[in-house]
């Protein structure tokens, strides 16, 4: 919890904003990072995200607000969150990368700082554009993301130690991951549910029977 309130772990952040390659370095060799920084980065994405699928104005945005339920975005944010960190840890424990769990999650989590900003900017801008002028908010948007993004290739590359080349590959490979992650959980639940049909049944059978 300490890690909320560092002066140090909040500059740093701000550091690896601007200077990602030497920021995530720093995170993997010096452990400058902060989890609790990183997973409050992502809640905030996830707010940020819902106000401006709310808030937004109808000029850009055509969402039926009562529709928008911020919690389960949230929910849905950090399974998603969560299922990128153990595939990539997965893929790269295969692929002698040098990232821990921490040093993954710290990347993505501040990654998300860029496009967290840009939500909310866009927002606001989004209350003073007229039906013309709708692309300097999908530009403001589109620029978050894709600072987002870089941030994340960069951040994979530097806690592992990759290549260019050799992060794609791991980025693709993290989504089969995720994927085949998804297909288990899936058919385990369906596994469970499968078993408790069948003995509930025989529970109703025996309660008929008697």
């Amino acid at each position: 919890m300490k890690e909320l309130f560092s002066k140090d772990k909040w500059s740093f952040l701000f550091y690896t904003i601007s200077h990602p390659a030497d920021g995530f370095y720093e995170i993997r060799h010096r452990n400058r990072g902060s989890v609790a920084i990183s997973i409050l980065l992502v809640i905030l994405f996830s707010l940020s995200f819902s106000i401006n699928r709310i808030g937004a104005s109808f000029v850009v945005n055509d969402v039926d607000p009562r529709f928008v339920d911020a919690l389960d975005e949230l929910t849905s944010v950090l399974v998603l969150f969560g299922l990128i960190c153990v595939s990539n840890w997965s893929i790269t424990c295969l692929m002698q990368g040098e990232g821990r769990m921490k040093d993954i999650a710290i990347a993505v989590g501040y990654s998300m700082l860029p496009a967290t900003v840009c939500f909310a900017v866009g927002t606001i801008f989004s209350q003073f554009v007229a039906a013309d002028e709708g692309a300097f908010y999908w530009m403001i948007v589109a620029i978050g993301i894709a600072y987002t993004l870089i941030m994340m290739l960069i951040g994979i590359m530097q806690v592992h130690h990759y290549t260019l080349g050799k992060t794609l590959v791991t980025i693709f490979l993290t989504f089969v991951a995720m994927f085949i992650i998804i297909f288990i959980v899936l058919l385990f639940f369906d596994l469970i549910n499968q078993v408790y049909s069948f003995f509930y049944s025989i529970y109703q059978e025996l309660i008929f029977r008697a």
